[in-house]
């Protein structure tokens, strides 16, 4: 396979995975938190919004990180494989926990502001701040070993 063409695909995928880091660390130390001051009268409009908006943003980023996660499991030689293989387990239990934890936390509040709700997508959000946070970690890895 042409290195230059793995080198891009290497670039990309960490491109995506910082971009989507970033994104998370500002989403569980800013924006998060924030959710409770928005006013009760007109919080399912904001809820709303925020999940149309969000998606808008990140479904691009983390369906390209997918795309070249798998990409590069089948194009990286054997010395990277294991960092590869670690890469997309911690992708999969990303997808996982958005699917089976933070969607159904921002659903429950499109409803309306409540603190529960809101105290469980905080703290179940951490496993994708550090799930991230590590992805970037080794993405950077992978670009130095290729």
């Amino acid at each position: 396979m042409n290195e230059s063409l793995v080198m891009t695909i290497l670039l990309v995928h960490a491109g995506s995975t910082c971009a989507m880091m970033g994104l998370i660390w500002f989403i569980q130390i800013v924006h998060y938190p924030l959710m409770a001051r928005v006013g009760a009268q007109d919080y399912a409009l904001y809820q709303h919004a925020h999940m149309s908006r969000t998606t808008f943003v990140v479904a691009p980023l983390m369906l390209i990180e997918m795309a070249t996660a798998i990409l590069l499991l089948w194009l990286l030689g054997p010395d990277s494989y294991l960092l590869t293989i670690a890469g997309l387990v911690m992708l999969v239990l990303i997808w996982i926990s958005t699917a089976a934890l933070q969607v159904p936390a921002h659903k429950g509040l499109t409803q309306g502001f409540a603190q529960r709700a809101h105290r469980r997508l905080v703290a179940t959000n951490w496993v994708r701040t550090i799930l991230w946070s590590l992805r970037a970690i080794l993405a950077c890895v992978l670009i130095v070993m290729n």
